[in-house]
């Protein structure tokens, strides 16, 4: 069933999705006013461009594993502290934004598509190590 548009329904206690965009378990909006490549909100990914390339799908698809581990509202909480920690740290938005743990296991693996596959749970751990000014 291809419609073209998003259907929700509901049956026996579950909700279902059918949306033309689904990529691998992720729904992709095309949100051009966004002010950054790509972000992820689970279950959604928001993308600047129409054709994301698949490198930055695999980048946003590595946020939605860690925000399913964590759980959503631990995730973008521990996500925030640890901005305004590195911003601290480091003392300008571009350097705080790349020492996020969730950030630096991304990027580390966002070229290996077949990452997702062999990822252990709670890869980004290693990651939250101190870094340098």
């Amino acid at each position: 069933m291809n419609t073209g548009v998003l259907l929700l329904w509901y049956q026996e206690g579950v909700v279902f999705v059918h949306c033309p965009l689904v990529i691998d378990e992720m729904i992709l909006i095309h949100v051009p006013f966004l002010r950054v490549n790509g972000m992820a909100l689970f279950p959604f990914v928001l993308v600047q461009r129409p054709n994301p390339s698949p490198r930055l799908l695999n980048h946003e698809r590595i946020h939605l594993r860690q925000q399913l581990e964590l759980g959503i509202g631990a995730f973008y909480g521990w996500y925030l502290a640890e901005y305004l920690y590195r911003r601290w740290q480091l003392g300008n938005h571009d350097a705080a934004y790349r020492a996020i743990s969730f950030e630096r296991e991304a990027y580390a693996n966002d070229h290996n598509l077949n990452y997702l596959g062999t990822r252990p749970w709670f890869a980004f751990w290693p990651y939250r190590r101190a870094t340098q000014k």
